[in-house]
């Protein structure tokens, strides 16, 4: 996942670098597009999930529990 990662946002990141060198060409503004387009809507929820996979949510949540443990690690 983190190798398929790495080839879809260079891929992207290339494709809107080519984009802005050829810009008179009648393609550059299509491959600027479609490397935002790889980008947003592909790379970075992808990014976004295999970061997050393993972890919980009720980590980073503000609830009573995590507030006391706050509290407790504070005053030590």
């Amino acid at each position: 996942m983190k190798v398929f990662l790495w080839i879809m946002f260079l891929a992207s990141a290339g494709s809107i670098i080519t984009g802005f060198i050829l810009k008179p060409h009648e393609w550059s503004e299509k491959l600027i597009g479609l490397g935002t387009l790889v980008l947003f809507v592909i790379v970075i929820p992808l990014f976004s999930y295999y970061r997050w996979k393993d972890r919980k949510l009720q980590d980073y949540m503000l609830t009573k529990e995590n507030i006391d443990k706050m509290r407790k690690n504070n005053d030590l």
